[in-house]
C-alpha cells in the first residue's frame, strides 16, 4: 500500500495541507490539486462513495465540515484501510486542537501542546506535518493507535 499524496482542501478548493510522497514538479502539483478538488467537491456524500477512480489511481476522501481530507493511493490498495486512516488522522488532530477546523490549520499551523488533555507538557510547538508523519510515513500507514501516536508526539515534544 503506497500513497502518492495527501491533500486537505476546503470547499472553495484552497489547499490547507499537502504532503507529496511521489515526485511531482510544481506544475503537476497545481494541476493535481485542481483535478482532485473538481472530482470530490461536487460529490453527494449521502449517495456516492468516498472512493473515486483517478487516472491510474484512486482518490479516497472524507469530508469533515468544510474540509476534504483526500489521499491518492494505488488502484489495487485497500480503500477501507485508507479511509479509516484518514479518519484516525482527524481524530488525532481533534485531540491536538480540540475539535479541529479549517482555521486551526490556517492560523495555528504550529500549536502548543498545553491543549492536550492527557498530560501537561511544556509549551513546545510541533507542526501539523509532524502529526501527519506519525500516522503516514513515506507513503505508508505508520500507526493506527491513538495512544501510541500521542505518546510519540509527547516524546518528540520533549526532544525539542
Amino acid at each position: 500500500m503506497v500513497l502518492s499524496f495527501i491533500l486537505i482542501q476546503n470547499r472553495q478548493g484552497k489547499t490547507r495541507l499537502a504532503k507529496w510522497y511521489a515526485p511531482y514538479n510544481d506544475e503537476e502539483k497545481i494541476k493535481l490539486k485542481g483535478d482532485v478538488h473538481r472530482l470530490v467537491a461536487p460529490r453527494d456524500q449521502k449517495y456516492q462513495s468516498n472512493f473515486v477512480e483517478f487516472r491510474t489511481s484512486k482518490i479516497i476522501y472524507r469530508r469533515y465540515a468544510g474540509l476534504f481530507f483526500c489521499a491518492c493511493v494505488d488502484a489495487n490498495d485497500n480503500e477501507l484501510a485508507y479511509l479509516e486512516a484518514l479518519h484516525f488522522f482527524v481524530e488525532v488532530l481533534d485531540s491536538f486542537f480540540g475539535n479541529v477546523c479549517e482555521l486551526d490549520l490556517v492560523f495555528n499551523f504550529y500549536k502548543s501542546y498545553d491543549r492536550l488533555l492527557y498530560t501537561s507538557l511544556k509549551s513546545e510547538e510541533l507542526s501539523v506535518y509532524a502529526i501527519l508523519d506519525e500516522v503516514f510515513l513515506a507513503g505508508e500507514i505508520e500507526e493506527t493507535s491513538n495512544q501510541v501516536v500521542l505518546t510519540r508526539l509527547e516524546h518528540l515534544d520533549k526532544l525539542e
